[in-house]
């Protein structure tokens, strides 16, 4: 049986990590996440040709600048207020939640500093305006059902906890 490679309508199971310019890990992902090579992924384009022909154990590294990612810093998304008017359940750094805009589009936000009686939120993704290297290893390559092949999505994969 020939060695399973990453194609079109393959289902692909890889981890990841992903650091800033300074190395700082920003994210890391040891549970396999699965998606439809060639589908309908979330993954950046670029990562997804990294991936391309790659086998099981495989490693991939790829660098990405923001407008590539998630794109550049908008400070025009950051608001700050007095903390008197904020919510209690919001009066700390992380807390999320989302609003609507004067036309109804709906952001989420992320408070984001606190200081001298003030409070910022910020409605950018926490890793726009950052060059971010993304390494990822493949641990797992099948052929994609005739479900995933429709939706282009991967199925969740049966759990072995009892």
């Amino acid at each position: 049986m020939p060695t399973p490679v990453v194609k079109n309508n393959t289902v692909v199971s890889i981890t990841y990590l992903i650091r800033d310019e300074s190395g700082d890990i920003c994210e890391y992902r040891d549970l396999p996440v699965a998606y439809v090579h060639g589908g309908r992924s979330l993954l950046f384009p670029q990562i997804e040709r990294a991936l391309e022909g790659r086998q099981v154990g495989d490693r991939a590294v790829v660098k990405l600048a923001p407008e590539e990612a998630f794109g550049a810093h908008d400070a025009s998304l950051e608001f700050t207020d007095a903390l008197a008017n904020v919510p209690e359940e919001l009066r700390y750094v992380g807390a999320e939640f989302e609003a609507e805009g004067e036309r109804g589009d709906r952001r989420q936000f992320r408070v984001v500093r606190i200081e001298d009686g003030r409070l910022t939120v910020d409605a950018n993704h926490p890793l726009a305006g950052k060059h971010l290297t993304y390494e990822v290893t493949i641990v797992g390559i099948r052929d994609a059902d005739d479900e995933e092949l429709e939706t282009g999505l991967a199925q969740p994969e049966p759990s072995t906890l009892a």
